[in-house]
C-alpha cells in the first residue's frame, strides 16, 4: 500500500447503522451520558490503525459508534458460528480470528482490512486492564503500520473499566469519555527499536489523553 490515505474507506451497512443507533448510542450518549473529544483529528478516509486503551467489553462498540468513521475489530471465530450473532458482528465489520492462529495470520487479515479502507482498531494491551490504562502494550499495531504505511490514531477511552470494568456484571452509570490524539507516523521500519519506539509513543498519547484535566468530565 504505498499511500494508505488514497484509499477510499468502504460505507456503512444499513445493518451497521442500525445497529449504531437502536443499540450503541442509547447506551453511549443516553446511559453513560457520553462525549467526544478531539474528533477533527481523525483522519476521514483512507487506511487507519486506532490504537486504544482497553477496560471494558463495551469498547468496541462504543469506539466504533464515537469515531466519525467505521472501525474494524478482530473477534473470536466461533462468535461467527453463532446464528444471527456472526452475521450481525460481520455486519459490523468484524472479521474472524481462529482461536490459537498464529500472530501472523492476525496480521494477514487485519492488512487485508487495510487495504480496503478500513480503520482498524487494536487494543495495544490485547487483553483488558483493571486500570483502564495502557501497561503492557504489544507490538502489533506498529507491525500494522509498518508494513502498511498506515497512520496510528491514539484514543483514550476514559471510565469504561468503571462502567463495565472486568470484574463486573452490571453496568454502572458513571460519565465516559472518549480523547483522541494526534496521528502518530506508522514506524520507519520493521525493525524491532522501530517498532517499539512508535508502540511507546502511542502507550504515552494514549495514557496522557486519560490524565489530561482540560478534557476531564
Amino acid at each position: 500500500m504505498s499511500n494508505p490515505a488514497l484509499v477510499r474507506s468502504p460505507r456503512t451497512s444499513t445493518i451497521y447503522r442500525l445497529v449504531e443507533w437502536l443499540l450503541v448510542a442509547p447506551v453511549y450518549r443516553g446511559l453513560l451520558r457520553g462525549r467526544s473529544r478531539g474528533l477533527q483529528n481523525v483522519p476521514r478516509q483512507g487506511a487507519l490503525v486506532v490504537v486504544a486503551n482497553h477496560g471494558s467489553h463495551l469498547d468496541p462498540p462504543l469506539l466504533g459508534h464515537a469515531l466519525p468513521r467505521p472501525v474494524s475489530f478482530m473477534a473470536k471465530a466461533e462468535l461467527f458460528k453463532v446464528p444471527l450473532l456472526g452475521r450481525l458482528i460481520r455486519s459490523l465489520g468484524a472479521y474472524p480470528v481462529s482461536r490459537g492462529a498464529s500472530d501472523r495470520e492476525a496480521i494477514r487479515t487485519a492488512l487485508s482490512r487495510l487495504e480496503q479502507g478500513w480503520a482498524t482498531g487494536v487494543f495495544l494491551d490485547g487483553t483488558r486492564q483493571r486500570s483502564g490504562r495502557v501497561e503492557n502494550p504489544q507490538l502489533g499495531a506498529a507491525l500494522l503500520a509498518a508494513r502498511s504505511g498506515a497512520p496510528l490514531l491514539p484514543v483514550a477511552l476514559v471510565n469504561t473499566h468503571r462502567a463495565l470494568g472486568p470484574d463486573q456484571s452490571w453496568l454502572r452509570l458513571v460519565r465516559v469519555e472518549l480523547r483522541v490524539g494526534p496521528v502518530i507516523p506508522a514506524p520507519s521500519s520493521r525493525s524491532r527499536a522501530s517498532l517499539e519506539a512508535t508502540t511507546a509513543a502511542c502507550q504515552q498519547a494514549i495514557n496522557a489523553l486519560l490524565d489530561d484535566p482540560a478534557s476531564a468530565a
